[in-house]
Formats: structure tokens, sequence, C-alpha cells
């Protein structure tokens, strides 16, 4: 849940797509892309990852709101 302050980071499609490219492609592991693309979250790769398998780059928008 989020806290009373709290920031969010928002990340630009492309900036996904070359961590999918990473992962799918190269084979690089969610720890390795994380420190290379200076993602702190850990979840964040699995996620997209995930939601790109299944949508497509449609999965990767932002659809809060919507």
């Amino acid at each position: 849940m989020a806290k009373m302050g709290q920031k969010f980071t928002n990340y630009s499609h492309e900036i996904k797509m070359e961590a999918i490219r990473l992962y799918m492609e190269e084979g690089w592991s969610n720890r390795k892309i994380m420190e290379h693309l200076g993602i702190p979250d850990r979840g964040r790769v699995t996620t997209w990852t995930k939601k790109f398998k299944q949508l497509g780059e449609f999965g990767l928008l932002d659809q809060r709101g919507r």
C-alpha cells in the first residue's frame, strides 16, 4: 500500500522494451537488468515481461484512470 508522501517512478516505454529485450533475447537475469538500467524494484522486470507476453506492447501502457 502506498504511504503518504511516497513518490512513484514512471519508466519510459523505451526502458521497458530494453528490459524485456535483454531478458528474452539476451538471456540476462532480472538482477543484472536491474543494475544495468537502474531499476530498484525487484519484481518490476518480471511484471513487465508477463504483461508483454500476455498483451504485447499494449500491455506496457499505463492504463490507470481509463
